[in-house]
């Protein structure tokens, strides 16, 4: 495949832009630039290509949510909103609405640009197999995915160590090479649902397996109390790592953060929606990636308002501070994949890649291209996609389902989980103490 006379952003961070034609061989970015020989082609011209976007945390087994109908009284709190509308949603689902709401979720990162998603999944009464669930619906599709069960004593003994389990399986899977387009890490909910034995236990199959630990941390204040200290305790802390929100972290938490190099998930709209304060992502480092937190797969919308809000604290932070955190989750995304180029298009790169149908009304080069990307661009421009040299949205439509088919299975899938939701009632775990449960070795 040749993409034909395109402005090329061979690089986010630093911006890289080149003019020419992009040569895609055995999957692979070829060449780049002049004419790029026989094959079939596709004209770009006029358009934009861009890496593909990476989300570096979500909860795909959201995606049914949407207007979904509330009849309990109003969360006062954080963990309220945990306990009355996430961890009810999450006891709802099973294998059915987890492989619905992983299409759903995939359908709509393709078409947004959004090559590859950064799972933390959960459904206490369907955990055996989920994860195959989940990578088997995105890569029918041809998303790829980082994918982990979230690991918690919330529901008990039982469903903590099937959640142990189910990472652990999975991991030796995507070992054995039978998952080309998934890999995964191990799942943590967050310090204050995990006894030590649990939490200890998800760090030696982190171990074993030789990958990170993909956790919430200090996303409100219920978890303020040293969880960063309390994951390096545990054995569960290093520079695969990956930590989500880091919202409530004091000074010397986020130093330790920085001092093993684990990499912050940062999901702006996800903190302003649940009101639990901003991320102080200026002091973490390079290392921040963005996340939606489930809000979608739209990274261009996600990297905006993360820059926005950041600027209502810092006016000096240029917009490629935007394009460096897309990097950086291209980067995560890589590490699991053993494939540093990714989310770069230059030769030998994986050829996943996003065409903009994007008519800049101003030149467009690297000193220019962060202003396009946070005040023209978005998701609407996206023409084509493609994951590992595959076209899988070719003018605006997914090239392997039937997008209108999908849509309309989801919304029965939709009224079906709303329907058995009324049935489960609000989550009575407690986080005083952050021990809600005995381990299970030390059951009974």
């Amino acid at each position: 495949m040749i993409l034909r006379d395109a402005i090329v952003v061979q690089s986010l961070d630093p911006v890289s832009v080149a003019v020419g034609d992009v040569r895609i061989e055995d999957g692979r970015i070829a060449s780049i630039g002049g004419l790029a020989g026989g094959g079939p082609t596709r004209d770009c011209s006029g358009c934009v290509v861009v890496p593909g976007n990476v989300c570096a945390h979500t909860h795909l087994y959201s995606a049914l949510a949407r207007g979904m109908p509330y009849a309990l009284a109003p969360p006062e709190d954080f963990v309220q909103i945990l306990q009355r509308i996430w961890w009810r949603l999450d006891r709802a689902l099973d294998e059915h609405e987890v492989r619905a709401s992983a299409l759903v979720g995939g359908m709509e990162a393709l078409l947004s640009g959004t090559t590859t998603l950064v799972d933390h999944h959960a459904s206490p009464n369907a955990v055996d197999g989920s994860l195959d669930v989940i990578a088997d619906a995105l890569g029918s599709m041809g998303v790829r995915s980082v994918l982990c069960y979230e690991t918690s004593d919330r529901d008990g003994p039982e469903v903590a160590q099937a959640g142990l389990a189910e990472n652990r399986r999975f991991l030796e899977r995507a070992a054995r090479g039978e998952l080309p387009l998934a890999r995964g890490l191990v799942g943590a909910h967050a310090a204050f649902t995990l006894s030590d034995d649990t939490l200890e236990a998800c760090a030696e199959i982190a171990r074993d397996l030789g990958v990170g630990i993909h956790v919430h941390v200090a996303e409100d204040r219920v978890d303020a109390h040293g969880p960063v200290s309390r994951l390096a305790s545990a054995g569960a802390l290093d520079e695969r790592s990956l930590l989500a929100h880091c919202v409530h972290l004091d000074d010397a938490e986020i130093e330790l953060v920085r001092t093993v190099n684990a990499t912050v998930a940062h999901n702006a709209r996800s903190n302003m929606n649940n009101s639990i304060g901003r991320a102080r992502v200026g002091l973490f480092g390079d290392r921040v990636a963005l996340g939606t937190d489930g809000i979608g797969s739209d990274m261009f919308e996600e990297s905006r308002t993360a820059y926005f809000r950041l600027r209502e604290d810092d006016s000096t932070a240029g917009a490629d501070w935007a394009l460096a955190r897309l990097a950086e989750g291209a980067r995560l995304a890589g590490r699991s994949f053993g494939e540093p180029l990714l989310g770069t298009l230059v030769p030998g790169a994986p050829a996943d890649l996003v065409v903009l149908d994007y008519p800049a009304p101003a030149p467009l080069r690297a000193e220019s291209f962060a202003g396009h990307w946070i005040f023209g661009l978005s998701s609407r421009s996206v023409r084509d996609v493609m994951v590992g040299g595959e076209l899988v949205v070719q003018d605006r439509r997914l090239t392997r389902v039937d997008q209108d088919q999908l849509a309309h299975e989801a919304r029965i899938d939709a009224g079906r989980l709303w329907r058995r939701l009324d049935e489960v009632a609000s989550h009575q775990f407690q986080a005083e103490g952050a021990r809600p449960w005995p381990s299970p070795a030390k059951a009974g």
